[in-house]
């Protein structure tokens, strides 16, 4: 008889030992705030294409939205991966993988100061 859909949601995502509850648990901490993140990235977007006639009218207000959906996108599919990466790594006694791209974040966070300031000093 074949398993229902409910056993594959039982399965391991990861076969191996179990791992320290601890590590586990800071992984999928680690995990929400990736998703906390790309959350926080849409409600930008929201807020940029509701206010996008005042602040950036035109093609590029819309282009400035659909690129901060895209980083939200990346944000959240790379926190899942990463996420499964870290937890096969601890199963299986191989070494963490190297940290998820923090940059884009950073690269992301450093363009909206950049044009908050350029909105606040140029009205």
């Amino acid at each position: 008889m074949r398993p229902g859909p409910r056993a594959a949601w039982r399965r391991p995502l990861v076969e191996g030992e179990e791992p320290d509850a601890r590590f586990t648990l800071a992984n999928e901490r680690t995990f929400l705030a990736w998703t906390r993140t790309a959350l926080a990235l849409v409600v930008a977007a929201l807020a940029l294409e509701a206010a996008r006639e005042l602040v950036l009218p035109g093609t590029a207000g819309r282009v400035l939205v659909v690129a901060t959906l895209g980083v939200a996108a990346t944000v959240a599919v790379q926190g899942c991966v990463h996420w499964r990466a870290v937890e096969a790594a601890l199963r299986s006694g191989r070494p963490l993988p190297r940290a998820a791209p923090v940059w884009l974040v950073v690269y992301l966070v450093v363009a909206a100061v950049g044009a908050a300031a350029s909105l606040v000093l140029g009205g």
